[in-house]
């Protein structure tokens, strides 16, 4: 694959019922698993807040999956806006912002 082919990044900010259900570490687990880069963190205002690159395929899956989450969460929403590639690396859990 060449560089940047196919490739995607996303800010997401998933609402409903997502802090205090594990959804940050499913998070990590669930991009992980797809082989994405990028963060996630909670949000002061009760959000959960996640840059997801990678294989635009990939990306879209996890998306999907933020739409239900783990088990315990209720998501309402997720808002979207493009967000700038960070390149491959990990995926990992942030500090609260």
């Amino acid at each position: 694959m060449a560089e940047n082919e196919d490739r995607k990044a996303v800010l997401a900010r998933i609402h409903g019922k997502v802090q205090g259900v594990w959804y940050r570490g499913w998070t990590v687990d669930a991009a992980g698993r797809l082989g994405l880069s990028g963060w996630v963190r909670n949000r002061g205002d009760g959000t959960v807040e996640a840059l997801f690159a990678g294989p635009a395929e990939a990306v879209d899956r996890m998306l999907e999956a933020c739409r239900r989450g783990p088990s315990a969460a209720v998501v309402s929403d997720i808002a979207l806006e493009p967000a700038r590639d960070p390149g491959p690396g990990v995926f990992e859990q942030r500090p609260t912002q």
